[in-house]
């Protein structure tokens, strides 16, 4: 075993964690972009160990906030009467459509990508969006709340199996939308109730697809369980704005690395569309 824990890996699940614990944000977002461009692993098998690595770190943490009583399980059982049906019949999908390597590694990454700019989005803009939706939000009946709820559960299935992503800055986003009067402790560890049952089913599912390395998950909690402690504890001690604009500057950075390799896009055109948007 010893001989198969590389020190690589460990930093990575230590960096990881250490975000995680500062910013609340999944290490979905994270992990497994690095796993497929730092480390050169199969995008469904990044995916699908991330998954389970992701079930194992906010199992912890649900604990913790169950145990503070703040998880609105009303919202949970919502979300995930939407993701659970979501993430499986997305698995079944991707069993019965028989994607040879290449067309696999192109859905995931480019899924990806889409789920890192909508997190990076969510990162930066989330006061604003909530400035402009909250109140009218607010107005909802209970009935609307639920549909709502169950809808966007719907679509982090979806999301969650192919990339991973999504449960961490997108879910919270959501719930700050649907749940105005609840407290922000409540809001993040409904969120990380509800990724628990989720990353776990759509773990086991890309296990049943043989796309996990099981090695490689270890090594990575080995370093991210220490990570997220440490992170935690220095979260109150970095501005949080500073940490949101440069995790979702980070991300939207790993979106374009993959787009532009997925898209064959060269480093002179992408400059040139930055250049036109700007103007």
């Amino acid at each position: 075993m010893l001989d198969m824990i590389d020190p690589l890996y460990v930093a990575s699940g230590f960096g990881v964690g250490v975000l995680v614990g500062m910013t609340g944000v999944g290490g979905g977002s994270l992990m497994t972009p690095l796993l497929i461009l730092l480390f050169g692993i199969h995008p469904t098998t990044a995916v699908g160990t991330d998954l389970l690595y992701a079930a194992a770190t906010k199992t912890g943490g649900s604990l913790v906030h169950g145990w503070a009583r703040s998880i609105h399980w009303p919202a949970v059982i919502r979300l995930a009467s939407g993701s659970i049906p979501a993430s499986i019949l997305t698995l079944v999908a991707m069993s019965q459509l028989e994607l040879n390597g290449a067309s696999e590694r192109s859905l995931v990454n480019l899924v990806l990508c889409f789920a890192l700019l909508l997190t990076a989005i969510s990162l930066i803009f989330r006061k604003t969006i909530m400035d402009r939706y909250r109140q009218r939000l607010e107005q909802l009946d209970d009935v609307t709340t639920a549909r709502a709820t169950v809808i966007v559960g719907v679509a982090l299935g979806v999301l969650v199996s192919i990339s991973s992503v999504g449960a961490g800055a997108v879910g919270v986003t959501a719930l700050l939308l649907l749940y105005p009067r609840l407290p922000m402790a409540s809001i993040v560890g409904s969120d990380i109730a509800h990724a628990v049952p989720l990353t776990l089913i759509a773990g086991i599912g890309h296990w049943a697809l043989g796309a996990i390395d099981w090695p490689l998950m270890g090594v990575l909690l080995i370093g991210s369980l220490p990570g997220i402690v440490i992170g935690s504890y220095c979260a109150v001690r970095v501005p949080e704005k500073v940490l949101r604009v440069a995790l979702a500057s980070v991300l939207i950075l790993v979106a374009g690395k993959l787009a532009s390799g997925e898209l064959n896009l060269s480093p002179e055109s992408m400059m040139a569309f930055a250049r036109s948007a700007a103007h």
